[in-house]
């Protein structure tokens, strides 16, 4: 009889406890999560798991993958941007872009496999911002399709319409490394450029960018381009993957300058939980380029050779197992003691990037990316499994559940309409 009292404090004590702020905040932020349409604008692929049979990204795929439809399914993520990327090469010839082209394509196939064949049931291509509202009542996932680099255009503006018949809705015109269409920011290394900005051939496929109703997408090309972009559109752009420079000083990111004249254009940009983006100082940097620098020493030390990460290993594995464990532990020491990494970028560190945009621009121009397989990825918000803890932290801060609708979706549904109308007329 004596424990009897004490069990019934402890039954009634339970639903104080829930009363937290914590508790609070959580329930309070998983009804807003469960209601607003979550939208991550680029999510980069691999051909290989959009192919029948096998496991594929209708599956909880194995490894570091980070997006799949179960783990959007389970993170609340409603739709995604799949990226058409292709990697930027100095091959500015007729062979150069049919190669970048067939890349293209085959990733355009990828996609259209998995809303056609694989998952017809649990997601569908969106091709306006109707779609993508009318695809998220119907408890599916709404698939869009961004273009990473206009190298697959070539010299052939027709490819503009063609990729956006195919399902493209927001192309950038360079990635990292100068294309036949714009500078990229990566001249800013070296103070080397191809076009000053855009090329004669890049203004002309922005002109038909607007004219098809194809958002344009900043996030990679250098400043001088953008600037030159906004001379000539019709139509409000997007940063589709970028950070805030005054807060992270790198190039990929966007200066206020470029922040206040992208809302002058009434554009949007998402920013990326990227760790190098959203978290960086001049030390980081330079531990980083001296641990490069020593980890490059060391294998050619030790004759390991390759640049892929398979090639690496196998280079390793040929090596006798003495001098593999001697390579194995002066590279843990360059890694672990003497040029450590600064500590992760968290969901916080990230959600200081949405703050700093919507206090110096307004609310109606921030939005969201990860740039999930492509590098993407904060502590909190590894793969798309863990989206809930986005909203979380802007619960946290005090956001609205319309604001919080505005920046996980709104703000991109908002100019993607503009875009479909500028082409309409």
């Amino acid at each position: 009889m004596p424990r009897l009292p004490l069990l019934l404090t402890v039954m009634t004590a339970a639903p104080l406890a829930a009363q937290t702020p914590d508790a609070a905040i959580d329930a309070r932020a998983r009804a807003i999560h469960d209601r607003v349409l979550t939208l991550d604008t680029h999510v980069d692929i691999n051909p290989r798991n959009f192919q029948l049979g096998a496991a594929n990204y209708a599956t909880e795929l194995p490894g570091r993958q980070q997006v799949d439809i179960p783990k959007m399914e389970r993170g609340g993520l409603d739709a995604a941007f799949l990226i058409v990327y292709v990697g930027q090469s100095a091959n500015l010839t007729p062979e150069g872009f049919a190669q970048a082209n067939a890349q293209a394509m085959e990733k355009f196939a990828a996609i259209h496999r998995l809303v056609d064949t694989i998952a017809p049931d649990r997601a569908a291509l969106a091709r306006t911002a109707a779609d993508v509202r009318a695809i998220n009542a119907s408890g599916k996932r709404a698939i869009l399709i961004g273009i990473e680099n206009g190298f697959p255009v070539g010299s052939d503006v027709t490819n503009v319409a063609k990729f956006h018949a195919l399902g493209g809705r927001y192309m950038s015109l360079a990635h990292n490394g100068h294309s036949q269409l714009s500078d990229s920011n990566t001249g800013e290394r070296d103070g080397v450029w191809l076009h000053h900005g855009l090329s004669a051939l890049g203004r002309e496929v922005i002109r038909e960018m607007n004219r098809v109703g194809m958002m344009i997408d900043i996030s990679h090309p250098s400043k001088a381009s953008m600037m030159q972009t906004l001379e000539l559109t019709t139509a409000p752009i997007i940063a589709s993957h970028s950070g805030v420079r005054a807060l992270c000083d790198h190039s990929r990111n966007l200066d206020d300058e470029q922040l206040r004249a992208l809302a002058k254009n009434g554009g949007v940009v998402q920013l990326v939980a990227f760790n190098s983006y959203v978290k960086c100082s001049a030390a980081g940097t330079a531990r980083a380029e001296a641990r490069q620098a020593a980890i490059a020493d060391l294998r050619r030390e030790y004759g390991v050779t390759g640049v892929r990460p398979q090639e690496v290993t196998a280079a390793l594995e040929a090596l006798p197992e003495a001098r593999r464990n001697a390579f194995l532990a002066a590279q843990e020491d360059i890694v672990s003691r003497r040029y450590p990494a600064d500590p992760a970028a968290t969901v916080a560190d990230f959600v200081d990037h949405v703050d700093y945009v919507v206090k110096l621009i307004g609310i109606d121009h921030a939005g969201i990316s990860s740039d999930f397989d492509g590098g993407g990825g904060v502590e909190g918000w590894r793969t798309a499994a863990e989206t809930f803890n986005v909203t979380r932290e802007l619960v946290r801060r005090g956001y609205t559940e319309e604001q919080i609708g505005k920046i996980w979706s709104g703000n991109l549904l908002r100019v993607m309409e503009a875009v479909e109308k500028a082409a309409g007329r």
